[in-house]
């Protein structure tokens, strides 16, 4: 359980190990070397939130193996309350490998079977007061996507949204084909999902298997329909959309030298909070989680290359006052 009940941010989801190549522009049969980073969508978030000096924590599961005690010790090195990242001695921490071809180009490979710890994670493992305490809940579709982790989702929500959807309750539409059966199975589920929380995030594939949408606005609208009162759009080189039902803004994307695009989605998600806890402007939080997202693209690694806030501020202003002088 999370030995501090006052955090900021809250995450439920994936954590494992990266192995990237040191090498780039190379398929991995030709790779020579590597380098092992702390990864998994939700435990980047977290650390990136907590680069920018937020009090995080992380609701997930490791192996009870050398790979599960690097994922908790880089957890807690890097600013993350790692005490509900549960051990499951019978199972391997998950290792993902990724193929980097800048500038579009990462393939990943997964190692998660036969199931992954972090899908593991049971409703009566959930701290109901950890998570109606910390000021934001992560979530994210992966943990959607099998049992019991899907129970223990749902859990956590009910907890929460005891006196009705709870502010600043996220959902990260990060959805990964080969988590799930079919992209109907992920429909249905993420459809659920989307009634207990009030913010969503997604970029325009995850909000087609979300709401059968991939127009920005009338995928935004959709979501707004189903009672999320902001809805986020990423639309890569066309910058990123955020609606209310009063109020719609488009930001244009930051343009940096891409060496790995993999984390950049995960840095947006930690400035994102970092804005949302903040109560920021709804431009000001989109242009600094473009920022931080363009940083990280622009570096090899995920989790150690969260840039900190003053890194943000000074790429976000220094962008806006260039589209300024346009």
């Amino acid at each position: 359980m999370p030995t501090n009940p006052s955090l900021d941010a809250l995450a439920i989801g994936r954590c494992g190990v990266d192995v990237y190549p040191l090498q780039t522009g190379v398929g991995l049969e030709e790779v020579e070397s590597f380098g092992k980073f702390l990864g998994g969508s939700a435990a980047n978030v977290a650390v990136a939130a907590a680069r920018l000096g937020n009090r995080t924590g992380l609701i997930s599961g490791v192996g009870g193996d050398p790979f599960g005690r690097y994922v908790r010790a880089e957890l807690a090195r890097l600013g993350v309350d790692n005490s509900a990242v549960h051990i499951y001695p019978e199972l391997p921490t998950p290792v993902t490998f990724c193929e980097i071809f800048p500038p579009d180009d990462f393939p990943l490979y997964f190692y998660r079977r036969p199931v992954a710890p972090d899908l593991q994670v049971r409703p009566d493992q959930i701290d109901a007061d950890a998570v109606r305490s910390t000021r934001l809940f992560w979530a994210t579709v992966t943990g959607l996507s099998e049992e019991p982790s899907r129970a223990a989702h749902f859990a956590a929500w009910e907890a929460r949204n005891a006196d009705g959807r709870a502010p600043l309750t996220v959902l990260d539409l990060d959805y990964r084909p080969m988590f799930w059966d079919s992209p109907a199975a992920a429909t249905e589920q993420i459809q659920r999902a989307l009634t207990q929380v009030t913010v969503a995030v997604g970029n325009r594939e995850e909000c087609e298997v979300a709401v059968g949408e991939r127009h920005p606005s009338r995928a935004a609208d959709a979501l707004l329909d189903l009672g999320v009162e902001l809805a986020i759009v990423k639309q890569g080189p066309r910058g990123v959309l955020g609606k209310t039902r009063r109020s719609s803004v488009t930001v244009p994307p930051n343009l940096v030298d891409v060496v790995n695009g993999l984390g950049a989605g995960d840095a947006f998600g930690g400035s994102l909070i970092h804005g949302l806890l903040h109560g920021w402007p709804l431009e000001k939080t989109l242009r600094y989680a473009n920022a931080a997202g363009a940083i990280v693209a622009s570096r090899l690694e995920c989790s150690t290359a969260m840039p900190t806030a003053a890194e943000v501020a000074e790429l976000a202003d220094r962008s806006a006052e260039e589209a300024v002088n346009v």
